[in-house]
């Protein structure tokens, strides 16, 4: 952690995919816990909101301020390595892909991990990031300790045995219950992963789905929508020896066709929809079978360069199957024109008060339209069929949905806005996306 804090005058801000803008008052990029503290208390005394923002990979709106942005780009680094209790403490700022490097190159990993590395440790866990996995949940559900600064400017440590109240809520706490400025996770031994891809039809990969998801530690898949043609990953612990793709295999896949072809592909579709449904069937038979091993971090995660805007539900695992041949069919009976294929990825359930696998096993769909592509009408309709099955939307992207529906979905939901009242009651850390989803 180097540097100095810095406090200027408020820029527009936007997030990655361009869905959100705010301007707040100022920005202020603390370098200690202490001057996080300090920037908060200010910001109190001068009736300001605050929000932290890292990297904007959300598409809602959830760090949007108009008064007081925190920056944690000075927040950065390992603070502690403890191999008897198998822990990493890490400030909040650090982005992923730099906390992930650094453990490999202690021979340390994370269980599990999303499919990007490019977010803070505080922003995916806030918002419940998460990848795929049977039996190991979201990087949230790894955390064992956090630090916590509160609305009136204290530092509160919470794990299982100190403020476990706070510590079942805050390790996915939204930016609600204050800012988050340190991080303990759980760490294993650094592990090999072997990725098996294969497409598969989607009357294959369905009917299938509760036998490959029990099978392998680590399974999804992608449908590409107007054709019947999906795309399988399967991930399992391997004892080696490593085996990555080759430069140019790993580079045909990885950037020609699922980042360089695929920005042509869909830069014609927004411009040309009627073109979309035929690049489809090819587009879809173009990523071929491959097995690779490596490093965990490395298989979990893959580069998206492509901006898309994204939404995602989190479904009781056994609805999953139901819920996807019902988009299905409102894709094949209607105008849309899909260019993006649709993820479906599983979580164990877990015990985080407002994790979208809180309480029962999940499976997630995630639908994506390429930025400046029209999305409403799709989302609207997808999001119908998800919520008729009792579906929870991730808290970091796109969605319709308000207090009252989340409380009717979360049996926990009157413990996190009881614990909110009690650690910030003057809302500091409010903003009109938290009034939506948490209420008043």
């Amino acid at each position: 952690m180097t540097g100095t804090s810095t406090t200027r005058a408020g820029h527009a801000w936007r997030n990655w995919a361009g869905t959100v803008t705010s301007r707040p008052v100022r920005e202020v990029t603390p370098a200690t816990a202490g001057e996080l503290a300090a920037a908060i208390r200010t910001a109190a005394e001068d009736g300001l909101r605050v929000k932290t923002v890292g990297t904007g990979h959300s598409f809602t709106a959830i760090a949007a301020t108009d008064g007081v942005l925190i920056r944690p780009d000075l927040l950065t680094g390992i603070r502690e390595i403890d191999r008897a209790s198998m822990t990493v403490t890490v400030e909040a700022g650090t982005p992923l892909k730099r906390l992930n490097a650094a453990l490999a190159r202690e021979d340390l990993s994370l269980t599990n991990m999303g499919d990007i590395m490019e977010q803070t440790v505080a922003g995916a866990t806030s918002t419940g990031t998460h990848g795929t996995g049977r039996d190991s949940g979201s990087i949230s559900a790894q955390i064992r300790g956090l630090e916590l600064i509160t609305a009136d400017g204290a530092l509160l440590r919470c794990s299982e045995k100190e403020n476990p109240e706070v510590f079942a809520a805050a390790r996915i706490g939204l930016g609600a219950l204050g800012v988050v400025s340190a991080i303990t996770f759980a760490v294993e031994p650094l592990f090999l992963l072997t990725a098996r891809e294969e497409p598969m039809s989607f009357d294959r990969v369905t009917a299938d789905f509760d036998e490959l998801s029990a099978e392998n530690e680590h399974f999804e898949f992608y449908w590409f929508p107007h054709t019947d043609n999906c795309n399988t990953k399967r991930n399992n612990r391997s004892t080696g020896p490593a085996a990555p793709p080759g430069a140019l295999s790993g580079w045909v896949e990885d950037e020609l066709l699922s980042n360089g072809l695929f920005q042509v592909i869909n830069s014609l579709g927004r411009t040309v929809p009627a073109t979309i449904p035929p690049i489809a069937k090819v587009a879809s038979r173009a990523l071929s079978a491959r097995t690779y091993t490596d490093i965990a971090y490395k298989v979990f995660t893959s580069p998206r360069r492509v901006r898309f805007v994204e939404m995602e539900y989190a479904l009781p695992r056994a609805a999953a199957v139901a819920a996807l041949r019902e988009v299905k069919a409102m894709i094949e009976r209607s105008p849309l024109r899909v260019s993006f294929p649709i993820e479906v990825r599983t979580a164990p359930a877990d015990d985080i008060t407002l994790s979208t696998a809180s309480g029962r096993d999940s499976a997630y769909i995630a639908v994506h339209m390429y930025k400046g592509t029209p999305y409403r009408s799709y989302f609207t309709a997808a999001e119908q069929i998800m919520t008729a099955h009792g579906g929870r939307p991730h808290w970091g992207k796109i969605h319709t949905r308000d207090a009252e529906y989340l409380k009717s979905v979360y049996p926990r939901f009157g413990e996190f806005t009881a614990l909110r009242d009690r650690l910030d009651p003057g809302r500091v850390f409010g903003n009109d996306y938290l009034r939506r989803v948490l209420g008043d």
